[in-house]
């Protein structure tokens, strides 16, 4: 695998963004984006603790895409409670595509939306929160927006790969996953992993990094933290290919799991190895 660096920018315009990043689809990390949001100085550990610690929020844990879990919440705890515990050191349990927007309404004052592009999704905007070592697995998103992930406090690993690249990770038939892990893959069992080529960034406190649609990504929490993701679309082929990622989500996926449970994760994975072996053949 080879992996290159996300190029680093500050002062990016927004006719420089959309010409040399948006238009080829490809990734940037903007290093000011969000310099004028409030909640770059005030959304800390401390402030979320004493103003919101009583909070009853929903965590997940590396069982999340088990044929037995599938995406339920492990656990519910006070938030105050929970940033304590990232704060200590490592921890298994996320909160996972929180809008903690709608528990907390006035949280909304903290945050802009960018006029880098047009099309943000102004009814969505989720946080996401992690311990030390906790990973978020290769996948891209289900709805194919464009992602703008901001970082405060922290630090997180962040691994993309290009569309073009997606049967080199495995990509599971009828889902958005891989089960490819990006920094120990078990290249006897994926072999075509390791001619993969990714870009890769440490994304720290004050910085936003540029998902294109449809790029994988992989993220690993360095340090006890959250970040804010923002979404927006220019595309109705991207709209329409994220209706039919729900649908096969939902009728698909989710019936053929209710239905063969491991046995149709093991059909997936199958799947996506003769699909890599045909490639390389």
């Amino acid at each position: 695998m080879k992996l290159t660096p996300i190029e680093k920018r500050s002062g990016l315009t927004r006719e420089e963004f959309i010409e040399n990043y948006l238009k080829p689809r490809r990734p940037v990390v903007f290093k000011d984006l969000i310099k004028d949001w409030p909640a770059t100085q005030k959304w800390t550990f401390d402030w979320f603790r004493e103003n919101h610690g009583d909070l009853e929020v929903p965590l997940v844990d590396n069982h999340i895409h088990d044929p037995d879990k599938y995406f339920q919440n492990a656990a519910t705890m006070p938030f105050g409670e929970y940033l304590s515990l990232i704060e200590k050191g490592p921890t298994d349990l996320r909160i996972f595509l929180f809008d903690i927007f709608k528990k907390i309404p006035e949280l909304n004052a903290d945050v802009q939306f960018p006029t880098i592009m047009d099309g943000f999704v102004k009814s969505y905007k989720f946080m996401f929160f992690g311990g030390q070592n906790s990973e978020v697995n290769l996948h891209y998103d289900m709805d194919c927006s464009h992602v703008f992930l901001s970082q405060f406090q922290t630090r997180k690993k962040i691994i993309l790969f290009p569309p073009s690249e997606s049967v080199k990770l495995y990509q599971h038939p009828f889902t958005v996953m891989s089960h490819v892990h990006p920094l120990h893959p078990d290249l006897k069992r994926f072999p075509a992993f390791d001619k993969a080529h990714g870009y890769e960034t440490i994304l720290e406190h004050g910085e936003t990094v540029f998902i294109p649609s449809l790029w994988w990504h992989y993220i690993k929490y360095i340090d006890g933290g959250f970040g804010l993701a923002l979404r927006a679309n220019d595309s109705v082929f991207t709209l329409l290919k994220g209706g039919m990622n729900l649908a096969r989500h939902t009728v698909v996926d989710k019936g053929m799991n209710s239905l063969l449970g491991p046995k149709w994760k093991e059909w997936k994975e199958n799947k996506a190895i003769e699909r890599a072996e045909a490639k390389l053949a």
